[in-house]
């Protein structure tokens, strides 16, 4: 079945042990995956969702030690968000005081109570406290209750110049359908429990975002399987002219990339294979693992690539 929503969102941080420990840490998200950029392989690639790393849970990670901050602004990704059950914001404010992360207050958007935060490469990052939402499963990630825990993404807010175009590919492509407008903000649904919100706000005249540490590079689609994202790519071609990569393996999913008409790097990944092809979900991030066509530089790799404790 064919579930409309986010699947991944990746972004660019800082030193790779600092990552790591805010994400597993402070949020308690699970390190799904450990694992290489694939086309810079002295880099690693981090993978964080829920327990069994389903898509619409994952925020990804390309950590470089001396990352250059990035600049958020039109053409970008402005913020990510997770979901909390709703009675578990006070709670979240508290814990974030207590851990010293710069935050806002909490304020309400479309409804919903919002947490804004940053982590300590200045992502932009919020927490959305869902009512109909309960206690998650447990996580093994630290001492967050099981009431309290973040059980996916809630979705991205996006800054683009004009909203209408890059909604068209959300609609039509990706099949979401809008669902509410205030101000310049207009809000995308899609079915998918987890990862099923976009925010696209139309800021004319904006400086544009550049990519370093703490930016987003690209966010992440699903397709069920190969003849889903085919009829993605199709459509994409025909209704909009917009032509997309060559499929790349990623071991995990497979994977297409276009710039939206906004400027904004998008992916349609596949659901398939999953995090579990080469692990089992007990042992998932446990190991680092690599593509066959690096296995063989094994050794190299592994000295190359900083210590994580």
């Amino acid at each position: 079945m064919q579930h409309h929503g986010i699947h991944h969102v990746t972004a660019i941080a800082g030193p790779a042990r600092r990552n790591v420990d805010f994400y597993t840490r402070v949020l308690g998200l699970r390190l799904v995956k450990k694992t290489v950029n694939f086309d810079d392989p002295g880099t690693y690639h981090f993978y964080y969702g829920n327990e069994s790393g389903e898509p619409g849970s994952i925020l990804t990670f390309f950590p470089w030690e001396h990352a250059a901050p990035g600049r958020a602004g039109v053409g970008s990704p402005q913020e990510t968000a997770f979901r909390v059950p709703e009675a578990s914001i006070g709670y979240w404010t508290h814990r974030l005081i207590e851990k010293g992360v710069v935050h806002g207050a909490p304020e309400k958007r479309f409804g919903q109570s919002v947490l804004t935060f940053k982590d300590p490469d200045g992502t932009s990052l919020a927490l959305v406290g869902v009512p109909e939402i309960g206690a998650g499963p447990a996580s093994t990630q630290g001492d967050i209750p099981a009431d309290a825990t973040i059980q996916g993404l809630e979705g991205v807010t996006l800054l683009v110049e004009d909203a209408e175009r890059t909604g068209a590919i959300l609609t039509d492509v990706f099949g979401f359908q809008e669902a509410a407008r205030d101000g310049s903000l207009i809000r995308y649904k899609g079915d998918a429990t987890i990862g099923g919100t976009v925010d696209i706000r139309s800021a004319k005249g904006f400086l544009p975002g550049h990519l370093g540490g703490g930016s987003v590079h690209h966010v992440a689609f699903r397709a069920a399987d190969d003849d889903a994202q085919a009829e993605m790519v199709k459509r994409l071609a025909k209704n909009h002219g917009i032509h997309t990569t060559e499929q790349r393996d990623r071991n995990y999913f497979r994977s297409v990339y276009f710039r939206e008409p906004g400027g904004i790097l998008f992916e349609i990944a596949t659901d398939i294979p999953g995090f579990a092809t080469d692990e089992t979900v007990d042992a998932l991030g446990h190991d680092l693992k690599l593509p066959p066509f690096l296995e063989s530089h094994r050794g190299e790799i592994e000295a190359t690539l900083p210590e994580l404790v």
